[in-house]
Formats: structure tokens, C-alpha cells, sequence
């Protein structure tokens, strides 16, 4: 009995994960069973996550979706070395608050009067994460490359994940409209707390295999031909081998099969020429473009045709 009770969840949990599949899908988005799964449990539970995985492999992608998904906001906050609260959270209108103390000067208020006058809400600049627990419906908060903030700016954060809540000292404590969904990315360029990852679900983002790369190929251009699409995604899997700084993302090869198409390729292997004057799409660094030797080229479109 129990058995079978296990096996029913199990199914259930199954059609659960096929079903969020398919309005990943839906909103043109081609995800994993274990992305799926990660992220049908953290919309849910409404935990935070982390998702890790090296530039280029789409994580950014992952909270439009779901914003997309859930017809919520997107609220996006990029980090960065030295990202402070007033950036971050919140800053008054200094300018506004100028103008009304000029206007407050001529009348007979009181310096307390003033005073709360001029630190009202309405002078209150609301930054990412204050703009985020204060909207009507439940937002997708993207915390970008959390790995670029300070040490310092991270702790910060843990407390406002955990409360959910902001303390502006001139107004007070501004407690959640609603809760957020939140979404940490990191590049991995620091190694990150162990408090922040154990308040997050985690799921790593890898560069897609061949036939999800396809299927993503063919989802953003459905003009791309079966045969040149198949070549792309088969040129780039191989040039992701090679010892690059920075190896193309699915964007990328997105870009380069549009490129293609707009240069008239239905195959690699028709004009050699073209195909060199395309890479520019590929490869974005000058290390890389001169690491890539013609020979290397030409083994790469010939594995690929």
C-alpha cells in the first residue's frame, strides 16, 4: 500500500515537471528535466535560487521566462564591484526635497513639520530590491552575477532575503507587498558564501547538449534550414573544445546562424570566404580570433558537414 502510494506521487510529480516542461516551452524556452524540476520547486516554495554556470549559457534567459510564465514583472538588478544600498535598494529625490524645503521656508511649519514633510514617501527613489517586495503581484527579482558584488554587499543581501523587509530610518520599516521570486546568477568569478547557498535552491546551467541546442536553434528561427541549423550547432559544440577565452553561448550561436541566413548559407561548407567574415559573431575576444587558425576552421566545418 504504501508502494503504491509512493509510485502515485511519483507519477503526479512526473506529470507536474512535463506539464511546467511544456509552458517552459511555450514561451520559447527549451529546458532540461532537471532545470524544470528546479525551477517548478523554487516558483513553489518561493525560495530563492542560484543558478551557476559560466557567461553565455543563458541564465539571464531563465528569469525572463519566468516572468513570461507567471505574466509577472521582471525586476532586474546587475552587480557590480562596490554596488552599494543606495543603488541597490534606495535613495531620496535630493532635488525634490531641495525644491520643497525653498517652498517650505516661505510658509510657517515647524522644523518637525519640515522634516516629515520633505522625507515622505513620494521623495523616496525605490531601487531594485526595495521596488521588488513593494509590487502588487508577486515580481521575478533577477539578481544578476551576484559573484561581481562585495563580500559585504552579499551579507547585506542574505538579511533582506531572509526578511523580506527594508528599514529606511527617516520613514521605518517597509515590510513586503508581496514576496518575490528570486533569482541569483553567478559566472563562479568568486567563490560565494555558504550561508547565501544554503538559503538558495541551486541548480548549475551547463551549455546545452546537441539536440537542445538544435531544438533552441530552431525555436528562435524557425526560418533556419534543418541542414544548415544542424551544421551550426555541430561547428560550435566543437569550437567550444578548443582552449578559447571565451567560448560562444547559445546566443551566439543564435546571432551566427542569423548571420548565415542573412548571408545568403544554406551550407558551411559553400563559401569558405563568408564563412571566416561570419565568425566575427563567434568569436569576441582577439586572442580568439587569432587562436583559430584556418586549418582549424576548415576541420571544424568538415566534422560539421
Amino acid at each position: 500500500m504504501t508502494d503504491n502510494n509512493l509510485t502515485g506521487n511519483h507519477l503526479t510529480g512526473n506529470n507536474r515537471i512535463a506539464d511546467f516542461q511544456e509552458k517552459l516551452a511555450n514561451a520559447d524556452y527549451i529546458a532540461e528535466r532537471g532545470l524544470a524540476a528546479s525551477l517548478l520547486l523554487f516558483t513553489e516554495m518561493q525560495r530563492p535560487i542560484l543558478l551557476e554556470g559560466d557567461a553565455g549559457v543563458g541564465k539571464t534567459e531563465i528569469a525572463k521566462v519566468v516572468s513570461t510564465v507567471f505574466e509577472c514583472p521582471l525586476i532586474r538588478m546587475q552587480c557590480y564591484e562596490g554596488l552599494d544600498v543606495s543603488s541597490a535598494v534606495y535613495e531620496w529625490n535630493y532635488q525634490h526635497q531641495l525644491l520643497s524645503i525653498k517652498l517650505l521656508e516661505k510658509q510657517d511649519f515647524s522644523n518637525a513639520q519640515a522634516e516629515e514633510a520633505i522625507f515622505g514617501e513620494k521623495y523616496l527613489l525605490k531601487r531594485p530590491l526595495l521596488s521588488a517586495i513593494t509590487q502588487a503581484k508577486s515580481p521575478v527579482l533577477l539578481i544578476d552575477e551576484i559573484d561581481r558584488a562585495d563580500e559585504e554587499f552579499e551579507a547585506f543581501l542574505l538579511e533582506l532575503l531572509s526578511d523580506f523587509q527594508v528599514t529606511v530610518p527617516e520613514i521605518g520599516t517597509i515590510h513586503a507587498t508581496s514576496k518575490p521570486f528570486v533569482i541569483l546568477t553567478s559566472n563562479g568569478t568568486r567563490e560565494l558564501s555558504d550561508a547565501l547557498r544554503r538559503r538558495c535552491l541551486y541548480h548549475y546551467v551547463d551549455y546545452p547538449e546537441f539536440d537542445k541546442e538544435l531544438r533552441i536553434l530552431h525555436a528562435k528561427l524557425p526560418g533556419v534550414g534543418k541542414q544548415l541549423a544542424r551544421q551550426v550547432v555541430a561547428f560550435v559544440q566543437d569550437l567550444r573544445k578548443i582552449d578559447l577565452r571565451k567560448k560562444p553561448g547559445v546566443a551566439e550561436t543564435l546571432d551566427w546562424a542569423a548571420a548565415l541566413m542573412n548571408l545568403g548559407v544554406s551550407s558551411l561548407d559553400t563559401s569558405d570566404e563568408v564563412l571566416i567574415d561570419s565568425l566575427v559573431c563567434l568569436l569576441k575576444t582577439r586572442e580568439d580570433q587569432s587562436r583559430l587558425e584556418p586549418f582549424e576552421i576548415e576541420r571544424l566545418v568538415a566534422r560539421a558537414v
